[in-house]
């Protein structure tokens, strides 16, 4: 485990072409890292969403870093639809993998524990079968005659990547009630976080904070941003920042709107950090 000094650090961790799982934009997103990521002109990457995504995802599909978008949705939420996210798929730039909640838990879940699939009858019937040649159905072996169930290959992701409240020293890192971030970080080759604070104390002597804390055993690296998620909330630290949500959609909604928006609030971020 490495404690990195900055976002820009854990970026360059990151290769061209990782497959990547990233939270809900309730849960913690690593958002100083995704300013980093888009800088330093990461491409190829093949976003996972556990379950679903929205800023994130919108900010590295705009700036041409996605090649393959794998979500159960992608969405502003209550700013609306993701502009860069519609035009992509509209154009084909980008591969998109549709998907459901539970399926994509699921399969993750079989990352978790080392099993090559999962199964899942909820699919069966939908029109997702037809365009998800990895989901396969078969006979339930254990069931009656035409008893049919969906298997979903396991999600094994390259990286995990979000932001949470705290960590200590050794790189134990606390989630509170937001537990979908350990099924990220169990199934991962590799996961690393941003973190509000870094403590010396030992999160695994606190009998309140253990239960909701991920062992460094599973944790590649930390770095300590403060507001990594911003604008995106961050659960126990701070709330949205909607009015900058509700202005970046309404400036996304042409490609020369969102060139000037990255131009002010990621390239000249980066920019003055490295000033």
């Amino acid at each position: 485990m490495i404690i990195y000094p900055d976002a820009e650090s854990i970026a360059q961790a990151i290769p061209d072409g990782a497959q990547i799982a990233i939270p809900a934009s309730r849960s913690g997103v690593a958002m100083a890292v995704t300013r980093a990521l888009i800088s330093q002109g990461r491409r190829n990457l093949h976003l996972i969403a556990a379950p679903t995504s929205g800023f994130q995802a919108e900010m590295l599909i705009g700036a041409g870093c996605v090649s393959i978008m794998e979500s159960a949705g992608v969405t502003m939420d209550e700013q609306g639809q993701a502009p860069c996210f519609v035009r992509a798929v509209k154009t084909s730039t980008i591969e998109l993998r549709d998907s459901t909640c539970p399926a994509i838990i699921s399969a993750l879940q079989a990352g978790e524990k080392g099993i090559p699939f999962i199964p899942m009858r909820g699919l069966l019937g939908s029109d997702l079968l037809r365009y998800r040649p990895d989901y396969k159905v078969i006979d339930n072996p254990f069931g009656e005659e035409d008893d049919p169930i969906v298997l979903l290959p396991a999600i094994v992701p390259d990286v995990a990547l979000f932001n949470a409240p705290l960590a200590d020293r050794n790189g134990n890192v606390w989630v509170g009630s937001t537990r979908e971030l350990m099924t990220l970080a169990h199934a991962a080759k590799k996961t690393y976080v941003t973190v509000e604070k870094i403590i010396d104390d030992d999160l695994y002597k606190d009998k309140l904070r253990a239960p909701a804390t991920i062992p460094n055993l599973y944790i590649s690296g930390i770095a300590e941003v403060e507001k990594g998620a911003w604008p995106l909330g961050q659960p126990y630290e701070y709330n949205i920042d909607e009015p900058h949500l509700e202005n970046y959609v309404r400036q996304a909604a042409t490609p020369e709107g969102f060139a000037e928006y990255m131009a002010s609030n990621v390239t000249m971020e980066n920019r003055n950090a490295a000033e």
